[in-house]
């Protein structure tokens, strides 16, 4: 048994009622669920793994068994062109979805590999935005950009790994060193920002392009950017009017390919970014750095997530390999000012973002390794091994109240149940690659899988294309 190191204290809506409840969920965390983030409302997915990054739409009422080969629990399946890990996006009845369409046929290398050299596919690279309504139809397609990239990707990446973000009104794609775009929701270009030559790779290995990955997320009409990179590393936010630059806060970082998060910060909110030497909070308003910690693992994925008044923060790779639980109201150095509630030290994730239902936060390594922790002491609950340890697990999970999903690079999806032993529900085949996180739209379970859009529901009998 492991335990924590002990530490001192210290369906469619309209669009006006979906960016009032969108609001709510936002300045008033655990309205909709039992912790921030987690919500009822299923017509809200409007960033990576959803509101505040939670991964749970509670209420939601998922397929825990389907069968690919005979339809049973297949919605729809759409074919979908191009090569990306990004996410589907949902507000009300839209769902959006950006790919990498490139002129020659792009290579994509999964599983438990250490190759650091990029891919060797060149040619041009058309980017694009599509709008799906939620019978799998596509509304709108539009190009975002059109280029030979000026950063090479890793064998496992795509050149669309970032998934966008929108307030129900203006649709935001980020693209690395391609810029920033925004669109309206009727597929109209509002305005790009070009932020120069944005150039993620292994620190050791400067020239070792693996591709920008960190997403956009959207507070206060302001587009909040992470981009650690090889050169300056920044925090910045932008107008998401107009694109225009509203504040940039530099950081003493290495490449980094998270996603921040919102998280309450007394009556208000702060921005959390994961990191290996600069893991911190800054003041959405100014860019104020409001605390910090160092010792992450040196390639930082995970997106930082929210339980309560804790904030969870893992990473895995290097030395290091923490999770760390600190307080929302940290200060100054946390492990100074004794913000940080419990840690392990050896037991986070490459990957995945670690996903909480209830009072529990479950943990999935990029070989399957399942551990789950009782979040309030720290203590392990249990260890098991999702499949044989062959496969790649890239995706993070999502959930409801009675289920949380995890996801193989090979298609393969674990149901397991909530709570203090394992149950696995269910092992489902998805018959594809699978890179990106799944998205929840109402009852719908949305997989983005190496060649479709697939939508999953309890009350679904046989397929249907579109």
């Amino acid at each position: 048994m492991n335990h924590p190191k002990p530490l001192s204290r210290r369906h469619p809506l309209t669009r006006s009622l979906l960016l009032a409840i969108a609001a709510v969920l936002v300045t008033h965390p655990g309205t909709a669920g039992t912790n921030p983030g987690e919500t009822s409302d299923a017509a809200l997915w409007p960033t990576f793994r959803g509101v505040r990054a939670s991964g749970v739409v509670a209420d939601a009422k998922l397929p825990i068994a389907w069968n690919v080969g005979t339809g049973e629990g297949v919605a729809w399946k759409t074919p979908v062109a191009g090569l990306a890990h990004s996410s589907p996006i949902v507000w009300g009845d839209r769902i959006y979805l950006t790919s990498a369409e490139a002129e020659n046929e792009a290579e994509l290398k999964v599983g438990l590999y250490g190759d650091i050299k990029p891919a060797a596919d060149e040619g041009v690279v058309t980017w694009t935005l599509s709008a799906f309504d939620l019978e799998g139809r596509e509304v709108w397609k539009r190009v975002v950009h059109r280029g030979v990239p000026k950063i090479k990707r890793h064998t496992k990446a795509t050149h669309a790994n970032s998934t966008p973000a929108t307030d129900g009104e203006t649709i935001v794609v980020m693209l690395g060193s391609e810029g920033l775009h925004a669109f309206d929701t009727s597929g109209e270009k509002l305005w790009s920002k070009d932020l120069g030559t944005l150039d993620s790779g292994f620190f050791l290995a400067p020239t070792a392009q693996w591709g920008f990955a960190s997403s956009p997320i959207l507070h206060d009409g302001k587009v909040i950017v992470q981009a650690d990179v090889q050169g300056p590393s920044f925090l910045a936010a932008f107008s998401l009017e107009d694109g225009r630059e509203v504040w940039r806060t530099g950081r003493e970082e290495v490449p980094t390919w998270s996603t921040p998060t919102l998280v309450p910060r007394g009556e208000g909110e702060q921005i959390v970014v994961n990191g290996w030497k600069h893991i911190g909070g800054y003041d959405p308003t100014t860019g104020a750095e409001l605390w910090r910690m160092s010792g992450g693992g040196d390639i930082p994925t995970p997106t930082p997530v929210v339980w309560k008044d804790l904030i969870l923060i893992t990473s895995a790779h290097g030395q290091e390999r923490p999770i760390y639980a600190v307080r929302q109201d940290a200060t100054g150095e946390v492990r100074e000012s004794g913000a940080l509630a419990w840690e392990h030290e050896r037991a986070g994730n490459y990957m995945q973002t670690p996903i909480v239902v209830g009072d529990i936060g479950y943990f999935c390594m990029d070989n399957g390794l399942l551990t789950a922790y009782d979040l309030t002491s720290g203590e392990e609950l249990y260890k098991t091994r999702l499949g044989s340890g062959r496969s790649g697990f890239t995706a993070s999970p999502v959930a409801t109240r009675e289920a949380i999903y995890f996801t193989s690079e090979d298609g393969e999806v674990y149901v397991v149940a909530p709570g203090r032993e394992f149950r696995q529900l269910a092992l489902n085949e998805l018959g594809e690659v699978v890179m990106a996180t799944p998205a929840i739209a109402g009852d719908l379970l949305l997989y983005r899988t190496r060649g479709h859009l697939v939508a999953l529901s309890k009350a679904a009998q046989a397929p249907t294309t579109p």
